[in-house]
């Protein structure tokens, strides 16, 4: 904080934003009228104000160091009064320190010039000796200053928070004005370091696979389609890796792993977004339940890497844990248990049919394994707290896993539940061409009957599994919400740029 108080602005009407501008603008001509730059090319900074903060952590009051810095940062509060002007400077992590310009150090012609010139906003160097203030905060003594960009728009009150709305609108404000919002910024390029870090520790391989595709696959899902003008074809975002990365472990690479961007041309809620980050790997001579050990793995070694500890604490005040070991539950069994009805591979659809209109579950193209899902998530997902596996999906909704080993009816898929989302998938893969023929050729009834979501038959991949893939396990995790897991946030608070109407 400055020296001098100040009691917080009302937000500005769009009228007074229109005239700040028109001011601003004046003052931007003023400065390269006078032969001065509004916007240089470059300042002479010697050091951060995080490495000023860092250096001297605890400077008495009215101390002297000694030191001359050149530092840059936005304004973001200022006091201009008679013979000393106080300035905050804030560096892009939040960081601020007190920039003191007085008489008698630049002069009156370049005091009046500050009081004149320099805005809420503005980018702002200046070199001074560091100082302690008489109230112990931490300072540089001004001796020369220069605006290192002038904005011409106002910043918003940083004394009241920004509507939701305008956060996800004006992400660049609510990073300049909001802690949580650089917060999870870094946060999410803390989870991504340590996820690569935790597969360069299991000898996993990072590679990138096509965004553009020929065929959409990998994920029950409605694409987005475009057209390449250069091949004349039609093409789509990508839902899903899998079908490539899987192609990698057939050539050879036996541990795999991508962390990309995907597109579905789904609903947007608050666990769902067109525009996502996912996380696929896949490794050999592996399954389910070696990925699901993984997955806890990635998971808690992310949640040490942000909050330091496994119990995080989310942006409301709630504390979340995350340690342990997860538990893990048969997708079956707990419907029958919450139902109050067996439920089994063999029930039959008219049956599932009756529960489900009973209940008022409105499912489209309805199968065996669509009204067991939808009944699970009625019965079960809302009350799941702790970090939940939950294991053995019906067949006929996993046309990319294989079947149980030894449980007739079901794949050998779980799904991981956080926070009563969905954030992961596992399974352990399916590598028979021929069950894989037969599962994309049901997928391709349900398509011709109007499935949007139901996937195409894709011969290329067909062929690379023709030539032998070795028993496999897989996963996919969705960046945005593990980050939703160890923030409490929505997914739209939780992508830098979210796609908005």
């Amino acid at each position: 904080m400055s020296d001098e108080t100040t009691e917080p602005t009302p937000e500005p009407t769009a009228e007074d934003i229109f005239e700040q501008k028109a001011v601003r603008l004046a003052k931007r001509e003023r400065l390269i009228g006078s032969g001065r730059e509004a916007y240089p090319v470059a300042v002479p900074v010697t050091t951060t104000i995080p490495a000023l903060r860092a250096k001297y952590p605890e400077l008495e009051a009215d101390a002297t160091t000694g030191e001359t810095v050149g530092i840059a940062g936005r304004v973001v509060f200022q006091r201009n009064t008679g013979k000393l002007c106080f300035a905050t400077l804030q560096s892009g992590d939040g960081s601020r320190i007190q920039a003191m310009v007085s008489l008698a150090e630049v002069g009156e012609e370049s005091l009046e010039e500050f009081k004149e010139l320099v805005d809420l906003g503005d980018h702002l160097f200046v070199s001074g000796e560091v100082i302690s203030s008489r109230r112990g905060e931490l300072s540089v003594l001004v001796r020369q200053w220069q605006i290192a960009s002038k904005a011409v728009l106002p910043l918003p009150n940083m004394y009241s928070e920004l509507s939701e709305e305008s956060r996800v609108r004006s992400r660049f404000l609510d990073l300049i004005v909001r802690d949580q919002a650089r917060f999870t910024v870094r946060a999410r390029a803390t989870v991504n370091a340590s996820l690569r870090r935790t597969f360069a520790e299991q000898d996993y391989l990072e590679v990138e696979t096509p965004m553009l595709q020929t065929m959409h696959g990998g994920a029950s899902a409605r694409p987005f389609a475009t057209h390449s003008n250069a091949f004349d074809t039609e093409l789509f975002l990508r839902i899903a890796p899998e079908l490539f990365l899987k192609r990698a472990v057939v050539g050879g690479v036996d541990r795999v792993f991508e962390i990309n961007r995907n597109f579905r041309n789904e609903g947007a809620d608050s666990t769902h977004s067109p525009e996502f980050a996912m996380l696929e790997a896949y490794e050999a001579y592996a399954d389910y339940n070696r990925m699901a050990d993984l997955t806890q793995q990635l998971v808690q070694n992310a949640a040490l890497a942000v909050a330091g500890q496994l119990v995080v604490t989310w942006a409301d005040g709630t504390e979340y844990d995350l340690g342990g070991q997860w538990d893990r539950v048969s997708m079956y069994e707990s419907l029958s248990a919450a139902a109050g009805v067996e439920i089994t591979p063999e029930t039959e659809l008219a049956q599932l049919k009756e529960h489900a209109e009973r209940l008022e579950l409105d499912i489209d193209h309805p199968t065996h394994g669509k009204y067991v899902e939808e009944l699970w998530e009625h019965y079960i997902k809302r009350d799941l707290t702790r970090p939940t596996f939950v294991m053995d999906f019906p067949v006929d909704t996993s046309p990319l896993v294989r079947d149980h080993r030894s449980i007739a009816g079901v794949v050998e898929k779980w799904d991981l539940y956080i926070r009563g989302f969905e954030l992961a998938t596992g399974y352990s893969e399916l590598i028979d061409p021929i069950i894989q023929r037969e599962r994309f050729v049901e997928q391709a009834k349900l398509a011709s009957k109007g499935d949007v979501e139901a996937m195409r038959l894709d011969e290329e991949f067909l062929r690379a599994l023709e030539h032998g893939m070795p028993p496999t396990g897989g996963i996919g995790l969705g960046i945005d919400r593990l980050l939703m897991a160890i923030t409490g946030l929505g997914i739209r608070e939780t992508i830098l740029f979210p796609l908005v109407k």
